[in-house]
């Protein structure tokens, strides 16, 4: 089920760079962005963990220098049956935590300075068994392409929106200047979004679940999302809002609040995340 909805994704996310390329230059745009949407998923496929570290500025960490936070992982893999991941520590404020990569072999799981700041060892462990879990059912691949792909998306939406406002000033094409920029800066980031929201919220109920069976108490996971979600709404991650693409990989969302960011939030509401959690505390 996973590999066909990562087929899918990519199919959904290669439309619609196929859309935007057509807008841009009609039959000849369409044809590159194809060469494009081809080359950004192989490169997607292979690189796209490294591409999501970069952008965080994460450095790779071993026990030396990170002693209970590499603790922590190896005995939820030791648990979980899975291969030691790489660890990395964000130095940000902001508390939060992600996985990435393309399988359990080539894994990653990411925790900034800020999380480890105020979290517990015991609430720490469940923020990280969270994250073992996207590993261990195999969400990484899906999320981490898809942060690529859309942040292409994105990008690209806004270059042709430019484009067409250009043509537009230079007397080229007129009539589709001011529609260009609406449907470019407008509806094909939101479809890369809506995307993103398929693909995450579903999976994070299920990393919640197997997160707190992996670290062995609900409850741990439950009071980590409180602080979290307190924490990260008064300290938003600053990289975050440079690269909304990949808001999703995250426990909880690192952008400031607000209609919009509630509107489009790519996680479940965290009032239902904890309710479940301390339901399935009280029925173990």
């Amino acid at each position: 089920m996973n590999h066909l909805r990562f087929l899918l994704l990519l199919a959904g996310l290669t439309g619609l760079f196929l859309g935007i390329g057509h807008l841009i230059g009609g039959r000849d745009g369409m044809l590159l962005a194809l060469i494009l949407a081809a080359g950004m998923n192989f490169w997607a496929w292979w690189n796209s963990d490294q591409a999501v570290l970069s952008m965080y500025n994460a450095m790779e960490v071993g026990p030396a220098q990170a002693p209970e936070l590499h603790g922590i992982v190896q005995e939820l893999a030791r648990r979980g049956g899975l291969p030691m991941p790489r660890v990395y520590v964000i130095d940000d404020p902001s508390p939060n935590a992600f996985a990435t990569g393309r399988d359990p072999e080539h894994a990653a799981v990411a925790a900034t300075t800020g999380i480890l700041r105020i979290l517990t060892r015991e609430e720490l462990a469940g923020v990280m068994a969270h994250e073992m879990a996207h590993v261990q059912h195999r969400d990484i691949l899906v999320g981490t392409v898809t942060a690529t792909l859309a942040g292409a998306i994105t990008t690209l939406a806004n270059f042709a929106g430019l484009f067409s406002s250009s043509r537009s000033d230079d007397g080229e094409e007129g009539g589709r200047g001011w529609l260009g920029e609406i449907v470019m800066l407008f509806l094909a980031p939101l479809a890369a979004m809506l995307i993103q929201m398929a693909v995450s919220r579903s999976r994070e109920y299920g990393a919640d679940e197997g997160g707190a069976r992996l670290c062995g108490n609900p409850l741990w996971l439950a009071s980590a999302l409180h602080k979290l979600e307190i924490g990260s709404q008064r300290v938003p991650l600053a990289a975050a809002e440079q690269n909304p693409a990949t808001a999703h990989l995250f426990i909880v969302s690192p952008l400031s609040g607000g209609m919009v960011a509630g509107l489009f939030s790519t996680h479940p509401p965290m009032e239902e995340r904890i309710a479940r959690l301390q339901r399935m505390a009280h029925t173990r």
